[in-house]
């Protein structure tokens, strides 16, 4: 396969997973200020922060609101970020190599493209926003289940599902960090029924809050979620589900093409990593340091992965 067509397959479902996550980051940040008394620009402060946006922010924004956080984060073209460009990129990408899409994935992509580009075309009012995040899941959801249903299983789909599961462990990772950044009134309030809502926030954002709950107690404990977003392996946006369906894929690839990448020993590295750590030592070396490293080390992998598979050739 070209590189040119592995990397048009590998960013176009890179940036419909990000702007799913995106769009999860806004309802986790919507509903974290709703638990609030006080000031909310705290919240919004975090969620910019996760999302790796907080400085490009200020240069459009001189102010941080809200609406104007919600804003940016979703329907902003000057932030290569927001939900509308990524949906933008996602479609560029797919029309790059829309000869190896099956009709059916093309559709679901285009679609997408035209009913967001419609209903985003002017800023969103506050209540508006709920369905606008339900509408992108929605349809990130039918481009996902389009492609799996067509899609023969071959070099191809193995380079979309890498994209997807390399930045679905980034945005897991982001998402959880969220509850990092966003602090507390006092550390009195640490177990109280405000942190446990701010936890129960961030499994909703996941769609986890009733998987969550067979897996373990009814109470939220931090503990627990930390657990459930990193390291169970039957919770499709954990962590270490994504490294194991990362680590499946490019060893098909390297099956493949009879060649083993640098690529292939940091991502067996990274699943053993989730496979062997605890949450009591993740918590022990601090949750928000070990978000950083996994984001760290994750966006090596795709670096590698680019070089190894000659994305620009």
């Amino acid at each position: 396969m070209l590189g040119r067509t592995a990397n048009g397959l590998y960013w176009m479902f890179r940036y419909i997973e990000r702007a799913e996550n995106i769009a999860r980051l806004v309802d986790a940040g919507q509903r974290m200020s709703l638990t609030r008394s006080g000031a909310v620009e705290d919240d919004w402060d975090g969620v910019l922060q996760s999302a790796g946006v907080r400085e490009a922010y200020n240069e459009v924004h001189g102010k941080l609101t809200g609406a104007d956080a919600i804003d940016y984060l979703i329907r902003d073209r000057s932030n290569p970020s927001s939900v509308m460009s990524c949906i933008d990129y996602g479609r560029n990408n797919a029309r790059m190599v829309r000869t190896a899409l099956t009709r059916d994935t093309w559709e679901a992509t285009n679609e997408c493209w035209i009913e967001l580009k419609t209903l985003l075309a002017k800023r969103l009012k506050t209540a508006e926003v709920p369905e606008m995040i339900e509408v992108i899941k929605r349809r990130a959801g039918l481009i996902r289940g389009a492609f799996h249903g067509s899609m023969l299983r071959n070099e191809l789909y193995n380079f979309a599902r890498i994209g997807t599961f390399i930045e679905r462990a980034d945005n897991t990772a982001r998402i959880l960090d969220v509850k990092y950044y966003v602090l507390l009134p006092s550390i009195s309030h640490v177990g109280s029924s405000l942190d446990n809502a701010q936890w129960e926030s961030i499994l909703r954002s996941v769609s986890a809050h009733r998987a969550y709950k067979w897996a373990y107690d009814p109470e939220y404990k931090p503990a627990n979620i930390a657990d459930f977003l990193i390291l169970n392996g039957q919770m499709p946006r954990s962590l270490a589900y994504c490294y194991e369906k990362i680590v499946s894929n490019i060893g098909y690839l390297g099956a493949e093409y009879d060649q083993r990448l640098p690529a292939h020993d940091t991502a067996d590295a990274i699943r053993k990593m989730l496979q062997t750590l605890t949450v009591k030592s993740i918590m022990d070396q601090g949750l928000h340091e070990f978000l950083e490293d996994f984001v760290s080390r994750n966006n090596k992998l795709s670096a590698e992965i680019s070089d190894g598979y000659r994305f620009y050739q």
